[in-house]
């Protein structure tokens, strides 16, 4: 049984997202880039309107929005004060414009059901490190100051 939506991805809202993506970033894995889009016909709109609806329709995303390309982008600010490294590194993924876009669409349309919690503060608006170690801080102080003990474990995960 398919879900009619209330509040479709329609022309008006696709425009909206092209004219809202920023500019000169890299291009995508096929070579496309945000001015494509931006510079394009406005009929193109209209088919990305009508491919989302399909891909909400079939509930089907197509395999190419799966395709990104892994650029390294260095941490250390001065290479020639030391030998780098992998760890010196952190890797951005390129994703195709296209599904951007569509990403961007189910964003503004369905982002009041989109919730993360509170004690998730990576890859999160306004949050990082600092919130996180502010709220282990705080945990161990509210244990230790009514007399419990704070055992505590850090595990620092990377692929070899």
């Amino acid at each position: 049984m398919h879900v009619v939506y209330k509040q479709p991805i329609d022309t008006e809202l696709v425009s909206n997202v092209i004219l809202r993506l920023h500019r000169g970033k890299a291009a995508d894995v096929a070579g496309l880039t945000a001015e494509h889009l931006i510079y394009s016909h406005p009929s193109i709109a209209v088919v990305l309107s009508k491919l989302f609806q399909l891909i909400m329709l079939y509930g089907h995303v197509p395999s190419g929005f799966r395709h990104s390309y892994i650029v390294p982008v260095p941490k250390i600010k001065d290479c020639r004060t030391k030998s780098v490294a992998c760890d010196d590194f952190r890797g951005i993924a390129i994703s195709p414009i296209l599904s951007k876009v569509f990403e961007h669409c189910i964003l503004d349309r369905f982002h009041i059901w989109f919730s993360s919690c509170d004690t998730q503060f990576g890859f999160k608006k306004g949050s990082g490190c600092r919130n996180a170690i502010y709220s282990f801080r705080k945990a161990v102080d509210n244990l230790t100051q009514s007399g419990s003990t704070a055992n505590v474990c850090s595990v620092d995960l990377r692929s070899v």
